[in-house]
């Protein structure tokens, strides 16, 4: 993912910023315990296709 559109993205219900994990190829929203998928290359910001983060992942 270019790091300048992960610059920009925001979390679509709080707007704060997102994480990129790479090993699940998804933007992880702590604030909101929410993870958006990325697929071919475009993250999904939609909160229908959002899943919730794990207490673990929370943490992490």
């Amino acid at each position: 993912m270019d790091p300048k559109l992960l610059d920009i993205l925001a979390c679509p219900l709080c707007k704060s910023a997102v994480q990129l994990n790479v090993q699940k190829t998804e933007l992880w929203c702590k604030a909101d315990g929410l993870a958006f998928p990325i697929r071919d290359d475009i993250p999904v910001m939609l909160e229908t296709e959002a899943r919730t983060l794990s207490t673990d992942e929370r943490l992490d």
